[in-house]
């Protein structure tokens, strides 16, 4: 089956995310003009705008368009935003923060994803995302602080080290929850020294792999 891009991520932005309530301009623009059918397999291409997440291998996943929009608008993205990415599976999710005008500094832990994907940003030519092969929970700290820090796995509890290299100010975004692929969105942020978290609704992930998660 063949797809229009396009007139498919028009759609997609239409149907699915601003008929939902995202408002945020930046994040409709962007979701309108990264090819989402690039990040997901060539068979799985003709479903890549559908409202639904999708296998990309490795027991991973590429969101559900709703879910990038949401995570991206709760993070409240401007330009020049130093922003840390735990899980970087597809790179879709770092090209959409990219787009917003971010510097995306995003870690994955699976080699096979890691080595696509860079080669597919590469191409893509998103030079403001840098990509490294690690534990995320255990975060990036030679680049810290990060304006934003999202998390696109669900773990027990929010690492303490990611706190720790969050921005003050600083707001980040993760999955968290005490059974495996079923989460809570927590919005956390951090304001002259003070953390306070929110509770977005319920969610599903992957499981957040590494020494502060499962």
């Amino acid at each position: 089956m063949r797809i229009d891009p396009k007139r498919s991520r028009t759609k997609m932005v239409q149907e699915q995310i601003a008929a939902r309530g995202v408002v945020d301009k930046n994040v409709l623009d962007a979701m309108s003009r990264v090819p989402r059918h690039l990040f997901v397999q060539d068979a799985l291409a003709s479903r890549a705008y559908s409202d639904s997440a999708l296998p990309i291998g490795e027991g991973q996943t590429i969101s559900q368009p709703y879910i990038v929009a949401v995570m991206s608008e709760l993070l409240k993205i401007e330009p020049g935003h130093k922003v840390l990415e735990i899980g970087t599976g597809s790179g879709y999710q770092a090209a959409v923060l990219a787009e917003m005008g971010a510097e995306v500094f995003s870690i994955e832990r699976i080699r096979k994803l890691f080595i696509s994907v860079r080669k597919l940003l590469f191409d893509m030519r998103y030079f403001n995302i840098q990509l490294k092969l690690d534990d995320g929970t255990m975060g990036w700290p030679e680049n810290a602080p990060y304006d934003r820090i999202i998390v696109t796995a669900g773990g027990p509890e929010i690492p303490q080290y990611l706190i720790d290299q969050l921005a003050d100010p600083g707001i980040m975004v993760i999955p968290v929850g005490g059974q495996r692929r079923v989460q809570r969105l927590m919005l956390v942020t951090k304001d002259d020294g003070k953390i306070e978290t929110t509770d977005m609704g319920g969610c599903a992930f992957v499981d957040l792999v590494g020494k502060q998660g499962w």
